[in-house]
């Protein structure tokens, strides 16, 4: 598939940290949330190597906050979610899959509690500030809705906590996963989340000024030498076969919870009220014909810029494949699929047309690695 670029404009939002991540060599970029997000510096296949090795920093300034305040914000966010956050902490992350009222999957972001009135959202590639605004004048909540200046920094790999212990101290080491706190460096507070869009351990810095967050990115570089740090982004064959999933990819509102495998996160009873919870009974009830599982393809190389369908040795439909990757692990495509039923046992078989020819693949469960 050949690439085009991406033209910038006002619409299309650069970051704070554009302009640094051009100068460390980005390649290639994707549109997330409205703005611009790398996808590669030197390949995706260099990219995952070093990742796994070391330390990168990446700008993930698309992944944007919807802030929700006020007397009922508490209401209103957990209208939105399946996840019972009635004993939520402040200082805490939460994994939360956001649900309408057909309960089908509007989001999947970390619902970070700042306060007992105070939320942020941190969403996936959605205009969740909509569905937000849309609820709360529906219900008449006494809250307030907006999308704060905050520029996430990543720093991600399995040096990256000698990488923020140089920087912010040992204490950061005991920054327990999904929990958040605030750091002193060089003056400035900054707010960092043991979390991130990788299995590799690291931390993602929720910047609200724009240049203390260009500061942090260059002292990041300077004291990372040691650590072989470089510029990087969330790298597709590693979220693969560590199965993060990426909402409008692998699964978006066609899809429900359950299909998603998002059980554990679907509290159905708990007394919090939240949209589409009757339907989702019902869907518990009566059972799902199609889940997300993994794939594994005999080839090398694959393109996804659309579904691919898998079919058996009769041509009855297997499922779709939804995202895909060479692995240079596992020396051979594997992706991300909806299966339907009939084919849910591990390794059963499927074939797949790549360019015209007739591949072959199996079946198997989540997570790759």
């Amino acid at each position: 598939m050949k690439n085009f670029s991406i033209i910038k404009s006002r619409r299309l939002r650069s970051t704070p940290y554009t302009d640094r991540i051009e100068a460390h060599g980005v390649s290639g970029y994707t549109v997330y949330n409205h703005m611009l997000l790398p996808v590669t510096f030197k390949s995706v296949e260099a990219d995952y190597e070093h990742l796994k090795k070391f330390v990168q920093i990446w700008d993930v300034s698309a992944e944007r906050q919807v802030e929700i305040s006020g007397k009922d914000s508490a209401k209103l966010v957990q209208l939105m979610t399946c996840r019972d956050l009635s004993k939520s902490k402040v200082g805490r992350c939460y994994y939360a899959p956001l649900i309408d009222d057909d309960g089908c999957l509007v989001n999947d972001p970390i619902i970070n509690k700042l306060a007992d009135d105070k939320w942020w959202l941190s969403i996936a590639d959605a205009d969740v500030i909509f569905f937000a605004k849309g609820l709360a004048a529906g219900h008449k909540f006494d809250v307030k809705i907006h999308e704060p200046n905050v520029n996430i920094l990543a720093i991600q790999g399995p040096l990256s906590d000698d990488l923020m212990a140089k920087l912010f101290g040992e204490e950061i080491r005991n920054l327990k996963f999904f929990n958040f706190k605030y750091f002193n460096f060089k003056g400035n507070n900054y707010f960092i989340a043991r979390s991130g869009w990788s299995k590799q351990g690291g931390f993602e810095v929720y910047v609200e000024d724009n240049k203390a967050g260009q500061d942090l990115y260059d002292y990041l570089f300077e004291y990372g030498k040691e650590f072989n740090v470089r510029a990087g982004c969330p790298n597709l064959i590693e979220r693969i076969e560590s199965a993060l999933l990426s909402y409008g990819s692998d699964f978006d509102n066609r899809d429900n919870p359950f299909e998603a495998n998002f059980d554990k996160f679907i509290n159905l009873d708990s007394d919090v009220n939240f949209l589409g919870k009757e339907k989702l009974k019902k869907i518990q009830k009566e059972g799902v014909s199609r889940k997300l599982m993994g794939v594994k393809i005999d080839h090398n190389k694959i393109d996804m810029y659309c579904e691919k369908t898998l079919l058996d040795d009769n041509n009855n439909i297997v499922g779709y494949v939804r995202s895909a990757a060479y692995s240079p692990t596992f020396k051979k495509v594997i992706g991300i699929a909806m299966i339907n039923k009939p084919y849910w046992d591990s390794k059963h078989q499927f074939k797949i047309d790549i360019n015209d020819k007739i591949f072959l693949g199996t079946v198997c469960d989540l997570p790759f690695i």
